[in-house]
């Protein structure tokens, strides 16, 4: 038999006079969430109840309908009436809609206050822009919205701005095909092109996040806080027409942008401005350039200046402001901590005071003509003038070249004073030339003749003639032996014996000298030290290093013995077997660079049959055994004496210890691990494998500590001395 649907029945409606109404104790919402009380009154007065209260008769204690009402679903909306008549905006018995429901029904009032307050479905953020569109559309300003809404002008731009997503990602959204924050994230860029080349590439991929997306739709943008836009200011960007993407979803530093070739040209124009400013100063150079690379100034002399006295008003400040802190720390010095007024007081008047003593430097106007100015950006976006750095090309220097019969400067351009270099061109700006990137600002470039002189050639076309000659040069080196052993010491000469960094060669081989920057106080009056420097002095006697073509001349005429000894003279300021700490970064040496340098050191090493000991090493306090713990000491004494020696001085302090194995390590040709050869070492004559005393049982003789044989006549006395 088919079962009969039930016919569903609704509450009936009605209109019931406020005053009969009262809240109902069933009503399951405790805590205050959403839109407040105050607001939402102000909602009902503007638009009116959009949802009627629910709401049971009240029964007497016979059953009876009282003619009062209770309200278990509904709640805020009846406070919400309740305040506009108490603030008499609303009758005391105006007509409520309400859904009467049946004091007898089987549904219990808890039940429908928890389904009125669950059964709600928040709206759909899309919904809610579609809706703010349309209010925009219709004539409503953000602020009208939001003040409709009860929300912030904010909320409703942010709002707002996902309608520049593209259409196709707004059904993605709306489809649950991605999160409100990756919607978000598409708002930074309005190319829609771009936001669904980003989607398509990220949709499938583990890494979706916000960050993520944001990243991607602004890889060819800066960011506001980047230095260069600090430096420019957003401001000046956008007047010069550059767009900047925001984002008002999160913090986004001031947003990125979106032209960074137009940024580069405005960081460009101002830092040539204030190049052209130090002109007057008087500078032979001035570099222009965002970026300077690492070790920028290598190579270059720094002036050396004067700081510029304080004018009469600026002493006159400095002292009032000195004696004020004087004053302040005297009155406070009894108390623990400064009050918080007056430590913030302090720390503006050393600001002020620094402000004040943070003079510029005077150079010497003869220096100032030779010297160069380098102006860039710091870190910070902030403006860097580093002055007074003397190339060494402009250093004063005897003239010895003389003219040929043309007239020719035989100095070549390194001497050029006739104006025919750039450096001479329209470019100077009152005697002084600014360059970017070495090329003269506003040079002209252009292919036409002036005034019919020739124009020097092509740099590429230069470079590629060169390279022809540079070619034909290896191959008649290489069948030249000689000649190739005098270029490469006229070259290992030169590295080794002078020091300016302007020296050229157009051979790519060089010595650089190793220099130790961690070492023991007596290395330079070591035995090795003094011979190196006796040979050194030695051939610098004898070379005539003033001139190239002398010096080739003298090398030329060399018999073959003196040029193998000037050649591994020279070689051996190469020599790097330093242990140096490794850095994993990529800066310095590598763990495998290392290894590689000391096995290579130590292959050199027998080749010439080292040994440290002849050169003159020995393990003493300051050198070694003070450096070392107890049991390193202990280590060598038993490596080199034998385990009964090393007992012997196990009990003594540190300083004792190491005084005591000096006296007994010495002349026993002892050494630590880094100094001892792989394939061989020895101790007092006696050969042993991998730098360890094979020890064959006890010692029948045992070298006693000074403590133990000063003054004592037997060795009863010394045993009991030890004990």
């Amino acid at each position: 038999m088919a079962k009969v649907a039930q016919n569903v029945v609704l509450s009936p409606s009605r209109d019931i006079p406020f005053n009969k109404l009262v809240l109902s104790q069933s009503n399951v919402r405790r805590i205050k969430a959403g839109v407040s009380v105050e607001e939402l009154a102000e909602d009902i007065a503007r638009r009116g109840l959009l949802q009627s209260l629910n709401v049971r008769a009240v029964l007497g204690a016979d059953g009876v309908e009282t003619g009062t009402f209770e309200i278990p679903a509904g709640g805020r909306r009846f406070q919400a009436l309740s305040l506009l008549v108490k603030q008499k905006r609303l009758a005391k018995t105006a007509p409520i809609p309400c859904i009467v429901r049946d004091a007898a029904s089987e549904i219990l009032a808890e039940d429908d206050s928890l389904a009125e307050n669950m059964q709600r479905v928040a709206l759909h953020p899309l919904d809610q822009l579609r809706a703010f569109q349309a209010l925009r559309e219709k004539g409503q300003g953000e602020e009208s919205i939001a003040a409709a809404f009860f929300v912030t002008p904010q909320i409703v731009k942010q709002r707002l701005k996902l309608a520049s997503v593209a259409p196709a990602l707004l059904e993605v959204y709306a489809e649950d095909g991605m999160t409100l924050e990756q919607l978000m994230a598409f708002t930074v860029n309005p190319d829609h092109e771009r936001q669904a080349q980003v989607w398509d590439a990220v949709k499938n991929s583990w890494n979706k996040e916000p960050y993520t997306i944001r990243r991607m739709l602004t890889e060819t943008s800066v960011r506001a806080s980047d230095r260069r836009a600090v430096f420019v200011g957003v401001d000046a960007y956008e007047a010069a027409g550059g767009v900047v993407l925001r984002d008002l979803f999160q913090g986004d530093e001031g947003g990125w942008l979106e032209d960074p070739a137009l940024l580069d040209r405005l960081v460009t124009e101002k830092l040539q401005a204030e190049a052209e400013a130090l002109a007057s100063e008087g500078w032979k150079w001035i570099e222009v350039a965002t970026d300077l690379p690492y070790g920028y100034s290598h190579g270059l002399r720094r002036l050396a200046g004067d700081s510029a006295p304080m004018t009469d008003d600026e002493s006159v400040a400095h002292a009032t402001l000195l004696a004020e802190y004087r004053a302040l720390e005297e009155e406070y010095s009894g108390q623990d901590e400064y009050p918080e007024e007056i430590d913030a007081r302090l720390g503006q008047l050393e600001m002020a005071m620094e402000a004040l003593e943070q003079r510029p430097l005077i150079y010497d106007p003869a220096e100032v003509a030779r010297a160069g100015v380098f102006v860039t950006l710091d870190r910070d976006g902030s403006l860097a003038i580093y002055r007074g750095y003397v190339r060494p090309e402009d250093e004063p220097r005897v003239e010895t070249a003389v003219q040929d019969g043309d007239g020719a400067d035989a100095m070549g351009q390194g001497g050029n004073v006739d104006g025919s270099g750039w450096q001479h061109s329209r470019t100077w700006v009152g005697g002084t030339v600014i360059t970017t990137g070495g090329q003269p600002i506003g040079a002209d470039l252009s292919d036409e003749e002036e005034d019919g002189a020739l124009k020097p050639l092509p740099e590429r076309l230069v470079m590629e003639l060169t390279a022809h000659r540079t070619l034909a040069l290896r191959e008649a080196i290489g069948r030249s032996p000689d000649v190739a052993l005098t270029l490469l010491l006229l070259k290992l000469v030169t590295d080794t014996f002078r020091t300016s960094s302007s020296s050229g060669s157009c051979l790519e081989a060089s010595v650089r000298h190793v220099y130790m920057s961690a070492q023991a106080p007596d290395l330079k009056d070591s035995v090795v030290a003094k011979l190196v420097d006796e040979r050194h002095a030695a051939w610098e006697s004898d070379l005539p290093l003033g001139d190239d073509v002398a010096l080739w001349d003298y090398l030329t005429v060399l018999d073959q013995g003196s040029r193998l000894a000037l050649l591994a003279h020279c070689l051996s300021f190469g020599i790097n077997a330093l242990h140096e700490k490794v850095n994993p970064y990529g800066a310095g040496i590598s763990a495998s660079g290392l290894t590689r340098r000391m096995a290579h050191a130590d292959l050199v090493a027998r080749a010439v049959d080292l040994d440290m000991v002849e050169a003159g090493w020995e393990p003493t306090v300051d050198g070694y055994l003070n450096r070392v713990p107890k049991a390193r000491i202990l280590e060598a004494v038993r490596e080199a004496k034998g385990e009964g020696t090393a007992q012997l001085l196990d009990h003594l302090k540190k300083a004792e210890m190491a005084t005591e194995a000096e006296r007994l390590l010495k002349g026993s040709g002892w050494l630590p691990e880094v100094l001892r050869r792989a394939d061989l070492v020895t101790f007092d004559g006696e050969a042993v494998g991998e730098g360890q005393r094979e020890d064959a049982g006890e010692p029948k003789d045992i070298d006693l500590p000074a403590f133990l044989t000063a003054d004592l006549p037997g060795s009863a006395a010394s045993m009991m001395a030890a004990e």
